[in-house]
C-alpha cells in the first residue's frame, strides 16, 4: 500500500509539473491509473535513477500546491 493518494484530477497537473522538471519522461513514464500509485512510483524511481522515498516527496511537494507554477 502506498503512502500516497493521488487523484485522477489532481494527477493530470502534477503531471505536467513533472514532465517540466524532468522534461526526459515520457508520457508511458508518467502514465498512472487510479489506485496504481506503487508502480508509478517504482518506475519514475527507475526512470529518475532515484529511490522510491525521493519520488513520494517530490511528487508530494508538486501535490501540496496544484495552482502554483512552480517546480
Amino acid at each position: 500500500m502506498s503512502i500516497l493518494k493521488i487523484k485522477q484530477e489532481d494527477w493530470q497537473v502534477a503531471k505536467i509539473k513533472l514532465s517540466r522538471k524532468y522534461n526526459h519522461l515520457t508520457e508511458d513514464d508518467l502514465h498512472y491509473v487510479e489506485g496504481e500509485e506503487e508502480q508509478l512510483i517504482d518506475r519514475l524511481a527507475k526512470r529518475l535513477k532515484r529511490t522510491t522515498d525521493y519520488v513520494v516527496f517530490t511528487i508530494g511537494k508538486q501535490m501540496e500546491d496544484l495552482t502554483s507554477n512552480r517546480l
